[in-house]
Order: C-alpha cells, then structure tokens, then sequence
C-alpha cells in the first residue's frame, strides 16, 4: 500500500546561537531524518534576521544537504521570487538539482515582509507582478527555451525540473493561479484565525487547486505546512513551549492561547496525530510538511521528537518509513 502522503520537516535555521552553530545543528537534524525515513527536507528563506532564520541563501545549503544524504528531497520554502533574478534562480537550482541526482523540490512565491522589501528597495504593492513576470522566465529557462538573441539555454539543463515547481498561495484565486502554471500548492501554517478548526479556511484553496488542476499526465500536489510539539502529555509539552518559544510567549497569553495563536498541535504522539488527523486539509495532501517553528528547544530534544513523528506520529496517519 503507498504512503498517503510524502513526510517532510521544515526548519527555519532559527537559534539562539550564531549562524554557524544553526547550520550545523541543522546539518545534523537532516541527517537524522535521512536516517529515520523521512521522505524531504524543506528550509525557509529568512533575510536580516537573527532569531527570524539564519538562511537568506537556500542552495549552498541544500548543496551540503544532498551531499550528507541520498534519497532526501530538498525542498525551499520559499524562493521569493521579488528579490531575485529569475535565471539566477533557475542556474542555482539546476546547479543543485544536477548534484543531488535530481531530488531539488523549487518552492517559490512572493513573500510578505515588510522589512525585507524595504532593505532590498522593492514596492511591496508590486511582489505579485513581479512573481509573475519572474514565474515565466523562470519556467522557460527550466523547459530549455531559448533566452535572449543568440539562442542561449539553461547550463546545466534541469529538464525535470519543472515538474517539481510549487507555488506558496493564500487564496483561491492564488491556488489557481499556481494550478494554471503546472505547479504544486504550498499552504503555510499561518493562515485563518485562531477560533478556526486546522484547515478550515485552506480547504477551499485546496479544493479550488484541484479543480483547476483538472486531468494532467501529472497528478495535483499539495504541501500543508504544519506546527506540531511533542511532550510526555500535553501539560509536558506546555511547560517546554513556554520555555523555548523563541522570542518568548507575549504577555498577556497563557501557554495554551499561544499554542492556539501560532496553530501548533502539541502533547503526547496520540494527541498530535489527533489533531493532525482532524486537519480537513490533510485528505487533499500529497506532502505533508512538519515543523517545530517558532520553538526552538535544544538539540538534543529535536532529534527525539523527529523520532517520535516518525515511528509514532506519521505511522498512526498511515505513512510508514521509505525502505533504505
């Protein structure tokens, strides 16, 4: 029977420490999950940030990963797309891609800081359109279309590649959107308000990609990006939130409506899979992407919940281990 979804662990490279130490502690978290089965790892693009994540450049990084691994996908999380310059985009990802035996999953979007904008001098009113004009010079290079008047292609081709495009969307009209351009769907954790059961403002996106998706040689993908914290029960749990939130819980909210606030499913194995299970998007999940994000509890504590998500957590959704 194949697993209902592929399993994967998204990392912010956030720390209490220097850039150095997060790069490799996180070196080390993948490498565990290599070992522990996962099917992906996915890293976020953080600019100017300390505490917010260490990781303004995703593809050395995903490099070093590939390099430690063999059969992990190595997903971005994302790519704004505003920021960069869409042939660059696309060389670097060929360039890991090509290194990695083709395991690169190329999530791109528009982002939505406003800090950042501001330091890189770009419009935040004009990251939509600057997503799209960059989406298509970008999907040409990765086809192998001809760029410019002498006829130049992409080096290394990564022809491939485009069939592991995804797009972050918020909306209907964004999951169309990412549907109409052949690639998956990644849904963030944030979204809705806090009073909202998991997944009930993002099933209609889901939905609506699936639609539009239609019948393709290809079948739809979705990413669904979730915070979960394991604990010997969810008191446990509570106490060792408070205690590592990074950045600590605001005043004024109790462990439990942080948790709420922020949508992290927390407690013993049995009560995550609960609530994961619960999720109205997960029937629609070909990916689902875990994340312990905005806690950051010591190493040690991270690689036992990556065991426990995956001999406890995933298991009990019905995914089991990739054989190697």
């Amino acid at each position: 029977m194949p697993n209902p979804f592929r399993l994967g662990f998204l990392s912010h490279l956030r720390g209490r420490a220097d850039a150095e130490q997060a790069y490799r502690e996180n070196l080390e978290i993948f490498d565990a999950a290599d070992r522990l089965g996962f099917d992906a790892v996915w890293v976020a693009q953080h600019h100017f940030k300390d505490l917010g994540g260490m990781l303004p450049s995703p593809f050395p990084f995903l490099a070093a990963v590939g390099q430690r691994t063999k059969r992990l996908r190595l997903g971005t999380s994302i790519i704004v797309l505003p920021f960069e310059h869409p042939l660059r985009v696309a060389e670097d990802a060929a360039v890991v891609d090509t290194i990695s035996n083709g395991r690169l999953e190329l999530g791109v979007g528009s982002g939505s800081d406003a800090d950042e904008f501001e330091a890189f001098g770009v419009d935040i009113d004009s990251r939509h359109q600057r997503t799209t004009d960059a989406l298509i010079t970008l999907k040409k290079a990765l086809a192998g279309e001809t760029l410019g008047e002498d006829n130049q292609r992409l080096r290394p081709p990564a022809p491939t590649l485009g069939d592991r495009l995804w797009l972050s969307a918020l909306s209907i009209r964004g999951a169309q959107y990412a549907a109409q351009n052949d690639a998956g769907l990644l849904l963030s954790r944030f979204v809705g308000s806090e009073e909202q059961a998991a997944g009930q403002e993002q099933e209609p996106v889901a939905v609506a990609f699936r639609e539009a998706w239609g019948e393709r040689p290809l079948p739809p993908r979705i990413g669904l990006s979730r915070g979960i914290y394991l604990g010997t029960n969810r008191q446990d749990a509570l106490r060792q939130i408070e205690k590592h939130a990074m950045g600590g819980i605001p005043s004024g909210l109790t462990p439990e409506a942080y948790c709420q606030r922020t949508h992290i499913a927390y407690g013993a194995p049995e009560d995550v899979a609960a609530r994961l299970a619960a999720d109205r998007v997960l029937p629609y999940t070909t990916d689902l992407i875990l994340q312990f994000d905005p806690v950051h509890p010591p190493l040690e504590r991270i690689l036992k919940m990556l065991e426990q998500v995956a001999n406890q957590v995933a298991p009990a959704l019905g995914w089991h281990p990739t054989n190697h």
